[in-house]
């Protein structure tokens, strides 16, 4: 069975798990606006379910292999098959773990009502396709296993409807590109309820009296309010015809027991009530203007999150003394491409944005300069193109998995990206108009024939694109600076810490809710600093002095901006095949066919020059007052290299500084084995490093796209790796961090990290705010646990 995806939790690549619906509305309520809380019962349900229906009557068993081709021309066939389909799944048993889960998990809400959202992703590029949000409706249901199980059953059963049916085979999809998942979100009374259109003309707000479903029945007329969608003045309003309201009523159990007819989805078998509104209330708005204030207000804030065209649905809910402000969904955000995507790869970086492409297909011949504002497309991307970077505004290469360079570059200068996006150079051509989309992943060409199309691309880049915005280095990251987010911000006992090497970062995100910089990557840091030259060579030059200077510099920049707070530098870790641009000398070289070259603290003892300068800078800033800085020693392959590397520390007078300390990254899996060896050598801490430490226990190149699948740090050998990591830290009695990309990208790890007794967790700026959230929530539900444990 697969897991529950809580909304908070979604990443890029649940997408085609979630479905639209869940997509957008998690990507909202991870930047802290006030959403429903919920989780899906991801697409995978639904699949495994049909594969289970084994009888040899049965029409669904075969559903999973078949497109279910039907003549729906013919009306008596097509009502026969939808009929015959739709009992079948309402008939049979969903398993009884699965609702188990379900209805413990929705149990948190502590709610007699839940409301069941289909949400559904269609894979396919049909020029035909149109909006689909209204083909399926939402079903409620008791808070009870067997409610939640019919509810679960008749929500699925929709896609099988006469009119599905027949929507899916105009459009020229097959079950196999469908896949559909289901929100499950708790009821309560509400006092208003409703929609915002927004578009560039002005809003529009539909309000009525109880919950949304009187609305989404046409059971009322609503409340009309419009808006000037530049200053929030009400230019008219309008009172409707609100005789009816619906509110969350308690239904005998046995409702759900009774078949339901095809045609009836309608609160009439469900938890909810409908009352008739006294003629005195029926002639008044249904909003208060503190609440109407509340959702101009939210309208506001979101045009930089959607744009200017789009839709919410809203509800107040009833509260002991008040109202407060939701939202239960949001519209999918158009594409400006109307034949779809014509490139797909891997969403490496979120974010959304127009640009014309300029292709390199050599990515050995980096050039000194790019043009600003573009997009680059680019067979693949080593770290020494880092400072070209920050000139362009999109990414995309050839090669390269979510933890490539390229995906890790991109994500901390918050530059949209997609990778492994097969044959990108021969596709694109340079000058071309593009939309990469880097959240699904995809890449779209521009034609620009339509008056339209150019006005959405204008749109898109003018900074406010649909889902996510398009975030410059250069500016500040509007993503940090949310008032919803860096209010009322929960209490965290799990440290939480910032990955960076780029200083232009610093102002940004010095204001995080971080404990510290967990991971500061050298070997990207000097890049700026080194004008393509090997530090060995500024050595051999002459010019260690001058070189060293700027070293400690760019150490200090970070050093005073998160003073007092810890700076983790981890000492150069780089391969030769890594840096092509940098002129090395021969005795240096590397295997370029090596996966992992003579990097980490091994190439100190080939080479000790480079890191004793590294010492004498953090030295220097030491000596200029700063005590925060702790070394962290990157790829250690055995005890003797740590032991060469601590008296080289200690040579450097680093510990003469009471507050330094000497860590080390467990990344090579021999730490399993050496970790209380490296402790007595003096090992005061260690960093788990996901990305290497995953592809040596499993045998697979991160930097290979195509292995996506199988380079997966939620296997069990990783899991069970980092969590022995952990427990040996704990007996020890040394601090144990994670920073590798393992928790950014998949969000559920951290419940695990935090129940096993991580120390802290340190992830890129765009990951911090779903991570602390992630942090909170994992603490709660170990509160909640052991209270309850002591309870019974």
């Amino acid at each position: 069975m697969d897991k529950l995806y809580w909304l908070d939790q979604i990443k890029l690549q649940d997408r085609a798990k979630v479905g639209d619906k869940a997509f957008y509305l998690s990507r909202i309520t991870q930047r802290g606006y006030p959403v429903v809380p919920g989780f899906v019962v991801s697409a995978e349900f639904l699949r495994q379910f049909l594969e289970n229906l084994n009888g040899s009557e049965s029409l669904v068993a075969d559903l999973p292999h078949s497109s279910l081709h039907l003549d729906v021309t013919n009306w008596r066939q097509l009502q026969q098959v939808a009929g015959r389909l739709r009992q079948e799944i309402l008939t049979a048993t969903v398993p009884q773990q699965w609702v188990s889960t379900i209805f413990q998990a929705a149990r948190e809400w502590q709610t007699g009502c839940l409301i069941l959202r289909p949400t559904l992703a269609v894979s396919t590029a049909t020029p035909g396709l149109k909006n689909i949000s209204g083909l399926l409706e939402s079903v409620f249901c008791q808070c009870e296993p067997e409610a939640i199980a019919f509810a679960l059953k008749r929500t699925w059963s929709q896609i099988f409807r006469a009119r599905s049916l027949l929507y899916w085979q105009h459009s020229g999809i097959n079950l196999q590109q469908i896949s559909l998942a289901v929100l499950v979100q708790p009821v309560e009374n509400a006092i208003a309820s409703g929609l915002l259109r927004a578009n560039s003309s002005g809003w529009e707000i539909e309000a009525t009296w109880g919950l949304g479903v009187a609305i989404a029945l046409g059971e009322v007329l609503p409340d009309v309010y419009y808006i000037q969608q530049a200053t929030g003045v009400v230019l008219e309003q309008h009172l409707g015809n609100k005789m009816l309201a619906y509110g969350v009523d308690d239904p005998a159990p046995e409702a759900f027991l009774q078949p339901v007819p095809n045609s009836v989805l309608t609160p009439d078998h469900t938890c909810l009530s409908s009352y008739v509104i006294q003629s005195a209330q029926q002639k008044q708005y249904a909003l208060q203007e503190e609440y109407l204030q509340q959702i101009i207000a939210l309208g506001t804030q979101l045009v930089s999150e959607l744009g200017k065209t789009f839709t919410i649905k809203w509800t107040i809910a009833q509260q002991t003394t008040s109202g407060k402000l939701y939202i239960t969904q949001v519209s999918s955000p158009q594409s400006v491409i109307s034949h779809g995507h014509f490139i797909r790869g891997l969403g490496a970086a979120g974010g959304r944005v127009v640009a014309n492409a300029l292709v390199i297909t050599n990515p050995q011949h980096k050039p000194e300069q790019l043009p600003e504002g573009v997009i680059l497309v680019v067979p693949t991307i080593v770290p020494d193109w880092l400072p070209l970077l920050q000139q362009v505004v999109g990414i995309i290469t050839e090669q390269g998995g979510l933890t490539s360079h390229a995906a890790i570059l991109a994500r901390e200068l918050g530059i949209a990206a997609v990778v492994n996006a097969t044959s990108a150079t021969s596709l694109i051509q340079t000058g071309e108009r593009l939309l990469l989309d880097g959240d699904r992943g995809e890449v779209y060409r521009i034609k620009g024939n339509s008056k339209e199309e150019m006005e959405r691309g204008r749109e898109e880049e003018s900074g406010r694109l649909r889902g996510e915005n398009f975030i410059s280095p250069n500016h500040p990251n509007p993503k940090t600076s949310h008032p919803l987010l860096t209010s009322h911000l929960p209490m965290i006992a799990t440290q939480l810490l910032v990955n960076l090497s780029q200083s232009i970062l610093i102002k940004q995100v010095q204001s995080f809710p971080v404990d510290g910089v967990g991971l500061l990557r050298s070997e990207l840091m000097v890049l700026n600093i080194l004008s393509g030259q090997h530090p060995n060579s500024w050595i051999l030059g002459g010019r260690q002095a001058e070189l060293l200077e700027l070293w400690s510099e760019q150490i200090m920049q970070f050093a005073r901006a998160f003073a007092p707070r810890p700076v983790f530098y981890r000492s150069l870790d780089w391969r030769s095949q890594d840096f092509p641009s940098l002129n090395l000398n021969d005795n240096l070289q590397s295997s370029p066919q090596s996966m992992l070259g003579e990097r980490g603290t091994f190439s100190y003892l080939r080479n000790p020059a480079v890191f004793e300068l590294e010492l004498k800078a953090l030295a220097s800033v030491q000596q200029a007052g700063y005590s925060n800085v702790n070394l962290l020693l990157p790829f250690v392959r055995t005890v003797e290299e740590f032991v060469f590397c601590r008296r080289k520390v200690e040579q450097a007078l680093l510990t003469e500084v009471s507050q330094f300390q000497l860590w080390m990254m467990a990344e090579v899996p021999s730490v399993l084995f050496l970790l209380p060896e490296y402790v007595k050598a003096g090992a005061a801490g260690i960093s788990i490093g996901t990305n290497d430490l995953t592809q040596l226990l499993l045998g697979v190149d991160r930097e290979q796209g195509q292995l996506a699948k199988v380079f997966n740090e939620l296997h069990p050998a990783v899991m069970r790796a980092i969590a022995q990591l952990i427990q040996m830290a704990k007996s020890a009695g040394i601090p144990c961090s994670i920073c590798g990309q393992a928790p950014a990208l998949y969000p559920e790890i951290i419940d695990k990290l935090v129940e096993w007794g991580i120390t802290s967790i340190s992830v890129e700026p765009e990951a911090v705010e779903r991570t602390y959230q992630a942090i909170a929530r994992a603490e709660q539900r170990l509160i909640l646990a052991a209270a309850r444990r002591k309870l019974h």
